[in-house]
């Protein structure tokens, strides 16, 4: 089962720049996208939905803005739209899929580094979704969470960590959650469980050099729980071709989703 999820900074700029074609190659079971910053009604049935995919979106309220998307090979038993939150859900940030007793959500956190208003977003989110994780944690259910936590949790996670420490996504009490997240709350850094490098980014300022340099965040994730998380076997995070100002990262499972399925007719078939 490969899963692979990718913050597009715009789906219709991705798609212009080739990013259904070269999913053709990739051929994920499931990709989990960020930031499509366009609502469903404005994309177009055939470059926006390939062929043997389904697809779901879950828009923000304001156009141009966030939202997330799932594409599946196979059709979910089930959506989960949002998490009942009404100030992060009118922003599009949380869609669940359902195959089984698994689920596969495309997740994108809110960003502080606009100003103090947005941080203070986040961390409002914070206490509150980690309440509903930790409870996820014990539901039951398998968990693969994925998408940009816009928090990169230590060192190892950033190039300029020193210049980073009171800046937005690298600060003390965002860390201390991502301790508490990857700790008691019971949830696992999938790529960390298989790459221990300490240069391994997903996200680049468009700024100089930096992806040249490699002067980058790794904030882009798979979350899972233990039991599917040990059936992680492979990861690869795309740094070429550029898509966005982050790198899709992929992740492969030894983990089956029943793809006997039959697949989606056409292209437009959602």
């Amino acid at each position: 089962m490969r899963i692979m999820t990718a913050n597009l900074n715009g789906i219709r700029s991705a798609q212009r720049k080739g990013f259904f074609d070269w999913l053709e190659d990739q051929r994920p079971d499931v990709l989990c996208i960020q930031e499509t910053k366009a609502q469903r009604a404005q994309l177009e049935d055939g470059p926006y939905f390939p062929e043997g995919y389904h697809a779901e979106f879950v828009d923000a309220e304001r156009k141009g803005y966030s939202g997330v998307a799932v594409y599946s090979r196979r059709q979910p038993d089930d959506f989960i739209r949002g998490l009942g939150m009404a100030e992060i859900d009118r922003e599009g940030r949380w869609l669940e899929a359902r195959f089984g007793a698994l689920s596969v959500v495309s997740f994108y956190m809110p960003s502080g580094s606009s100003g103090e208003h947005r941080q203070g977003v986040k961390n409002a989110f914070m206490e509150p979704l980690m309440e509903r994780l930790t409870a996820m944690a014990a539901d039951g259910r398998e968990y693969i969470i994925c998408g940009d936590w816009n928090i990169a949790h230590t060192w190892r996670d950033l190039k300029n960590w020193r210049s980073n420490q009171k800046n937005s996504g690298f600060l003390p009490h965002e860390r201390e959650w991502m301790d508490r997240l990857f700790g008691e709350a019971g949830f696992v850094d999938v790529f960390r469980r298989l790459n221990d490098a300490s240069d391994q980014y997903t996200w680049w300022s468009f700024r100089g050099q930096a992806r040249a340099n490699n002067t980058g965040w790794r904030i882009d994730y798979q979350v899972a729980t233990p039991g599917v998380a040990g059936t992680a076997v492979a990861e690869q995070i795309h740094r070429e071709p550029r898509f966005s100002d982050h790198a899709p990262l992929c992740i492969d499972y030894d983990w089956s989703l029943d793809l006997s399925a039959d697949p989606p007719a056409a292209s437009g078939n959602r």
